[in-house]
């Protein structure tokens, strides 16, 4: 009995719920649509602050100097040069990488738009040194004193690290993380309120039916359950939606934009968001939705 009871009122609830979305269809998807470009937003920022991420510790973990040779040196001097840079302590490693192999790599890198550097010769490039350097060691300070001694070597005409290039995407990340939330924050909210007024208009046509209910003796649970599953719904679409639009977004950039110009931007490490950050989205959506319809059923359902 008791279980027959239950599944009644659940079938009235559900069925409520399916005419406030058919009568409101329009509100209820404008609604929807809002969240959603919200959460694609927050979504953006998202994927953008995952890869620049995973960039830059790809970058990190293959951390090294670049030491870039005179024409004219010898190999006497060369030698020289490698022995002296491998008594540094803050160096792991060095390889010597001439001309032709810093022109293979750079063919390679272009994949295949290589094409273009038809007629040009090896010899344009300046052979190198490739330095490994300590973990501990890669830290601003250290790094700009270590460069400042491999320029003083005679027969090195110019030092390359990445280290301040990974200054300012570090900076960039703090800036994408600020906007993230400010930015975010200020759509959350406008999205939540628009929630609780498309519940207080379902509330406002229903009116009638909410007084009914009351008089028969209806439970303030079974009343105001449609409105928050509308509002939960509302949500979750909008989280659905956002999801939708952030992987058509990606995969055109990612293949119709980005994939034509080769391995130069990197595309084949660009990833769309991992599981738990899908799931977070949605998490936020049904809590836009589920806490927007209980602010409204709150002040307008008495």
């Amino acid at each position: 009995m008791l279980s027959a009871m239950r599944l009644t009122l659940t079938l009235f609830v559900a069925r409520r719920v399916l005419e406030s979305l058919r009568e409101l269809f329009w509100t209820h998807l404008l609604t929807a649509g809002i969240m959603a470009m919200t959460l694609f937003v927050f979504g953006g920022f998202l994927l953008i602050q995952q890869n620049v991420s995973g960039f830059l510790k790809g970058w990190s973990d293959e951390f090294k100097v670049f030491a870039y040779l005179d024409d004219d040196v010898t190999q006497a001097r060369l030698d020289a040069i490698r022995t002296l840079v491998l008594g540094y302590p803050e160096v792991e490693g060095v390889r010597y990488v001439s001309k032709q192999d810093a022109w293979n790599t750079f063919q390679q890198s272009l994949g295949s738009q290589s094409g273009i550097l038809e007629g040009l010769s090896p010899q344009i490039l300046p052979a190198s040194l490739e330095i490994e350097i300590d973990g501990s060691a890669r830290q601003g300070q250290v790094m700009t004193g270590l460069a400042r001694r491999l320029e003083g070597v005679a027969g090195i005409q110019a030092v390359e690290y990445p280290e301040t290039w990974i200054a300012k995407i570090r900076l960039l990340m703090a800036g994408i993380e600020w906007a993230k939330w400010v930015l975010g924050g200020s759509l959350f909210l406008v999205s939540f309120l628009i929630v609780a007024s498309t519940i207080k208009l379902a509330i406002m046509a229903r009116r009638d039916e909410i007084e009914i209910l009351q008089l028969v003796g209806a439970t303030d649970g079974l009343i105001k359950a449609p409105f928050v599953l509308e509002g939960m719904i509302q949500g979750i679409l909008g989280a659905c939606f956002a999801l939708g639009l952030l992987r058509a977004l990606f995969s055109l950039v990612t293949v119709d934009l980005l994939a034509p110009l080769g391995p130069v931007f990197a595309v084949d490490q660009l990833a769309f968001l991992r599981p738990q950050e899908s799931l977070f989205l949605l998490f936020l959506g049904w809590f836009l939705g589920t806490g927007g319809s209980l602010l409204s059923v709150k002040r307008y359902l008495v």
